[in-house]
């Protein structure tokens, strides 16, 4: 088992689970980038990672794209393989690392425009670079990667609001949309469940609820097929928010996840139509 697989295999997440709906070679090669975005993820949320560890694993990646450095691991030359194999701009892989390098001190974002600065880095060019490992072929494929990103993060950072103050008082909703409610920071920090609090996230869900309907209408129809996995997410990230949303976004008190039935149901579905789409 490669370095990559064995990553891949041990996170047990909505990515790695709608990697079965593609074709071996795409596959494998969404894997490997699977692993280097949770080994860059790693880096940057170890609560027991020391600082200057994080700091200098985040830069160390960074300078194989800003520097043409060899890789010195299998999974650097792996990444490096796909990256070239596949023609995909090495600012990509630099903003991905960038947004990582935002988590190792605490954010505020003001306003939804400052966080989707944040959501574009660590969502949105996740998906650019997934696209031409999908095999995408559309350049209109590129404003559903943006949109579905900014949509899946934001989804993110509601499910994760209790955690992410855990680890190093990180609020990433925008402080705009707090003040809006009247809830403050100090609210948040101090798990304050109220109906200010419900009606803030309902307003970050309907943020939420329209991006994940523009993507959907931004699927290029001559590429449903290859988009058959991030549709997948697509879809169960927007049952994790209608879960949530249903439940009064009681994510203080526990993490949101699905059923595994409810993956296998999703990845059978997207796979049938798009067999009925082409």
């Amino acid at each position: 088992m490669t370095e990559a697989q064995n990553i891949t295999r041990k996170a047990k997440s909505n990515l790695a689970f709608a990697l079965l709906s593609l074709p071996k070679e795409n596959r494998d090669d969404v894997t490997i980038f699977y692993a280097f975005c949770r080994q860059i993820d790693d880096l940057a949320d170890d609560p027991d990672l020391p600082e200057d560890e994080k700091i200098e694993g985040l830069k160390r990646w960074k300078q194989l794209f800003t520097d043409g450095l060899e890789g010195s691991s299998e999974l650097e030359s792996e990444v490096l393989r796909i990256k070239e194999k596949h023609n995909i701009p090495a600012e990509r892989f630099v903003n991905l690392i960038e947004g990582c390098e935002m988590d190792l001190v605490p954010q505020r974002f003001e306003t939804w425009e400052d966080l989707q600065g944040y959501t574009y880095r660590v969502a949105s060019t996740v998906g650019l670079i997934c696209l031409p490992l999908f095999g995408s072929k559309d350049p209109e494929a590129e404003k559903y990667a943006v949109t579905l990103g900014h949509a899946l993060q934001l989804t993110n950072i509601m499910r994760d609001v209790g955690e992410d103050l855990d680890n190093g008082e990180r609020i990433y909703l925008p402080i705009a949309d707090l003040k809006r409610f009247n809830y403050s920071e100090a609210d948040l920090e101090n798990r304050v469940y109220d109906e200010r609090f419900r009606e803030m996230m309902a307003f970050q869900a309907e943020r939420a609820n329209r991006l994940f309907a523009e993507a959907r209408e931004l699927v290029p129809s001559g590429d449903r097929r290859n988009l058959v996995a991030a549709e997948m997410m697509r879809s169960l990230y927007h049952v994790l928010l209608e879960k949530m949303m249903a439940d009064d976004f009681k994510v203080f008190h526990q993490r949101y996840r699905l059923a595994k039935w409810r993956k296998v149901l999703t990845l059978v579905l997207h796979f049938l139509r798009s067999r009925i789409s082409d």
